[in-house]
């Protein structure tokens, strides 16, 4: 079964202690309903940097990379269908890239 990466663009971080632990009752809850479907639910990552033959810049550009997880599912639409119940998308300006993790042999 293919294995796709989630990469977590945008979103604000909870205004308050309570408002944090709310979200994370349901990304906890959205990561045990997929069961084995969930092979690694990742982790938010800090302030990127970007690299380039001309240099590093201290931004992650545009739209930085939040974190990330990794998924099992049987075909691009089907975990489509899994990133639209993501919680990560109830947060503002929230987005979440999908993408095949190619086995390389």
């Amino acid at each position: 079964m293919p294995e796709y990466i989630f990469a977590y663009h945008g979103g604000k971080a909870p205004e308050s202690p309570e408002g944090g632990a709310k979200e994370m009752e349901k990304w906890n809850k959205w990561i045990a309903d997929l069961g084995d479907q969930m092979i690694n639910p990742g982790s938010p990552v800090g302030m990127s940097k970007t690299v380039s033959i001309d240099g590093v810049e201290d931004h992650g550009g545009a739209n930085p990379l939040m974190g990330y997880s990794v998924i099992k599912a049987d075909s691009m639409d089907a975990v489509l269908e899994i990133a639209k119940t993501c919680p990560f998308l109830n947060m503002e300006t929230a987005t979440i890239e999908v993408a095949e993790i190619m086995q390389l042999t």
